[in-house]
């Protein structure tokens, strides 16, 4: 159990603060102060979105390449990450992103 103001929730709020710096939108899913988020950010070359689903569980995100032009045989999703929030939200913050 996580405490209110222990310092892997703070982590986990920083790091949606940046998500949400570098243009990402995010909005609650379920009912609640603490219902899921589902968050998006659309660029020219990507599109990257990230469900929170619960602090230590339930979480992912997925990297997508935009492309008006469908080859047959190659992916649109790129990246994914899932794990807990702080795993996805660093993945999604320092390694997908550019700052």
């Amino acid at each position: 159990m996580i405490m209110a103001d222990g310092p892997y929730l703070a982590a986990a709020k920083r790091l949606l603060d940046a998500a949400k710096l570098q243009g990402f939108s995010f909005e609650r899913v379920a009912p609640g102060e603490d219902g899921p988020l589902r968050g998006e950010l659309v660029t020219l070359e990507h599109q990257v979105v990230i469900y929170i689903g619960g602090f230590w569980e339930g979480c992912n995100a997925a990297r997508s390449r935009r492309s008006s032009l469908i080859v047959p045989g190659e992916a649109l999703v790129i990246d994914r990450v899932s794990g807990d929030a702080l795993t996805v939200l660093h993945t999604v913050v320092t390694e997908w992103l550019p700052t």
